[in-house]
Order: structure tokens, then C-alpha cells, then sequence
């Protein structure tokens, strides 16, 4: 029995994929190596033409002496960990730079942090942040952020929709000097009513923010290290981190990316989200624009205020002595009433609010369960 459990711990180090050798596919007969290497892991979308041409071809792609780091945050994925960790070894392996992956287990109640660990018992470059409950991926991106030590940082999902073969398309987009690449999910494979808020929502967040993107929430995005070092994501801003980035000054832009349909598991999109994201949309404009100038915000409505509910009262004056109109009893008098105290109230929230302004914000107190660094 010892000799047995000796044999089959050799072969999984034998098998030099970094992963269990129990898990993986074993190559068919008769069948060309490339081919089954396409296979194994995700269906390719014959309409987009990277995937035409050879793999990983990335001319002037300089990674000696960097570090890219993976951040994927995850919350009851068990099924797809083995799969993505094999795909995410031969890509970058095939790039030839140091690297690692940090798992963010964001309170998962399956067998996610058991699969990691078995991953990372082969390959110490996958590691894991478990949480202790479940705080969101905003929290789960900070802390993956927090602990990345790469010159390049990656995030992508956990489900396997998004390609790990897109990375090396990624990193040679940042070195033409941008500091965030987000890619677009050009063609999707998501329920219709999540595609549809989706461009609503790209839509809207473009004109507010004043940057151009058709797709704000991919989770597959690279930065270079400044920029995850300089930003906070609490709350759900996670899908607004190209706008957060944006603001402050970083140079942001997208390619297009392969979408998959998910493999397993549902998704996890409700329809609060779309609601909630419009809310967190204004908290990112206020806090970027106005949150060391609070008075500019709140001054300016309540100047307009007072000014529409002042000039409407002046109108009544003038109208009371130059024709005999009467001014009480009348509608439009207590409307301009209204709006010279909202205007008055605006205002002097606006001072007190600039007595009181905070240059930073809270984030959740987080507690780590495990890790594997």
C-alpha cells in the first residue's frame, strides 16, 4: 500500500505540469499534439482571429527580470480550478517570466480551497487567500491587489469564460504605454437580460466618466504595478476600476477578447446589480471629483436653488405692486419658498461637509481564514 501512495505521489512530480497528474487528460492516440492541446481546455470562436493564427505570437514581447502576477477571486468554483490552473500554467510557462497565482477564496462553502491546495502542493506559484466569510469580489480584488508583487498584474474570473490565452495580447498592449488594459467581450455568452443592462450601463458610465469603453465589467484586465497599488476598491467598485484609474490620471484603454460560454455552475448576476451599479457609479464621481471639494458639489445645486426660488419671489414682488396681484394663496409661492431653503440647506451642507472631509476611505476589516503564500 506505502509503495503504492510512493508511486503515485512520483508520478504526479513526473508529469511536470504543476498539477496533479490524477486530474489530468491524457493525451488521445493518432491525435496531432496541437490539436489536443486546443481541446483540452476551451472551445475556440472560429469568428475572432487571433485564435487563426499561432498561439502566443507576441514579437518584441520583453518579460526578463519582470513579474506578472494572476489575481482571480472566486466563490465556489471547485469544478474549474484543476482545468484553469493546467491553462494558466502553459501560457505562462510559455512566456518564460516568473510568475504567480494568487487565488482570492472568497468565503467559498464548496471545495474550492481543497483544490487549491492540492494545486499548490505540486506548484508553490499557485497560492491562496481564503476568506472566512463571503465580502465580495471588490474586497477579494483589494486584497489579491495588496499582496501581488508582480510588474504586471492580471485579474480574470474564476469560471473559465475568460482565456488565458489572451494574456500575452494583454501585457504587449501595456508596454505600448498604457497603464490598464480591459478587454471587451466582444461576442458574449451571457443570459440576454445581463448582455442588455451590460451596454446600458457601458453606455452610461462612458458619458459620465468621459472614457470610451464597451465593456467596463470584464473581469480580464491587466495592469502594470502603480496602478493596483494606488487605487481603493471597496463596496462593489470592482467594475469600476478602469473609471477609478481614469480619474486618476492613468492611461487606460481595451482590447477585444475571446468571451466562453461557463462550463459550470450558474451565473451569479442578479438584477440588484444593475441597479446597484448606477448608485456606486455616482459614489466614483463624487469621491474622484468632489471629495477633497465638497462645497463645489453641494454649493452649486444649492446656489441654483436659492437663485430659481429668489427670482421667482422677486418675480411675485414686482407683480404684487406694479398690477395688485396678490402673493399669498398662490402655488407658485410656495414653490419659490421651497426652493430658497433646499438652496440655503445645500449650501450649508456643502461648508459643513468641507470641515469635515476625509481624504480617505474606509474599507471592510477584512479576516483571512488560511493562506497558502
Amino acid at each position: 500500500m506505502a509503495n503504492s501512495e510512493d508511486r503515485n505521489e512520483q508520478n504526479m512530480k513526473d508529469s511536470g505540469s504543476g498539477i496533479p497528474a490524477a486530474v489530468q487528460k491524457t493525451p488521445q492516440t493518432n491525435v496531432p499534439e496541437k490539436k489536443n492541446q486546443n481541446r483540452n481546455f476551451y472551445r475556440r470562436n472560429r469568428n475572432f482571429k487571433r485564435y487563426n493564427q499561432k498561439q502566443n505570437q507576441t514579437p518584441g514581447l520583453n518579460l526578463t527580470n519582470k513579474i506578472i502576477s494572476i489575481v482571480i477571486p472566486l466563490y465556489n468554483e471547485e469544478e474549474s480550478i484543476v482545468e484553469l490552473s493546467i491553462a494558466l500554467k502553459k501560457v505562462l510557462e510559455g512566456l518564460r517570466a516568473n510568475y504567480e497565482v494568487i487565488f482570492i477564496d472568497d468565503g467559498s462553502t464548496d471545495n474550492s480551497f481543497n483544490k487549491i491546495k492540492e494545486v499548490n502542493r505540486v506548484n508553490s506559484r499557485f497560492k491562496c487567500i481564503k476568506f472566512r466569510r463571503n465580502y465580495g469580489k471588490s474586497a477579494a480584488l483589494q486584497q489579491g491587489f495588496k499582496a501581488a508583487k508582480g510588474d504586471y498584474i492580471i485579474t480574470m474570473d474564476s469560471d473559465l469564460q475568460d482565456d488565458p490565452d489572451e494574456i500575452p495580447a494583454l501585457i504587449e498592449k501595456l508596454n505600448e504605454g498604457y497603464d490598464l488594459v480591459s478587454g471587451w467581450k466582444k461576442v458574449r455568452h451571457d443570459p440576454f437580460i445581463k448582455n442588455q443592462t451590460s451596454k446600458i450601463f457601458n453606455l452610461v458610465t462612458s458619458i459620465m466618466v468621459g472614457l470610451r469603453l464597451h465593456d467596463y465589467n470584464c473581469g480580464l484586465k491587466a495592469y502594470v504595478k502603480d496602478v493596483v497599488k494606488n487605487i481603493k476598491v471597496y463596496g462593489e467598485m470592482h467594475r469600476y476600476i478602469p473609471a477609478l484609474a481614469f480619474l486618476s490620471g492613468f492611461r487606460v484603454t481595451e482590447i477585444p477578447v475571446t468571451h466562453h460560454e461557463r462550463k459550470y455552475g450558474k451565473t451569479k448576476f442578479g438584477i440588484s446589480r444593475f441597479f446597484n451599479g448606477f448608485f456606486d457609479l455616482s459614489t466614483v464621481l463624487f469621491t474622484n471629483k468632489y471629495i477633497k471639494r465638497p462645497l463645489h458639489f453641494f454649493g452649486s445645486i444649492g446656489l441654483l436653488s436659492f437663485v430659481a426660488g429668489f427670482g421667482v419671489l422677486l418675480y411675485l414682488t414686482i407683480m404684487k405692486f406694479a398690477e395688485s396681484i396678490p402673493i399669498e394663496g398662490r402655488p407658485l409661492f410656495f414653490i419659490a419658498i421651497l426652493f430658497t431653503i433646499v438652496g440655503a440647506q445645500f449650501f450649508s451642507l456643502g461648508l459643513i461637509a468641507e470641515m469635515i472631509t476625509k481624504s480617505s476611505v474606509e474599507i471592510d476589516n477584512i479576516i483571512i481564514d488560511k493562506t497558502l503564500i
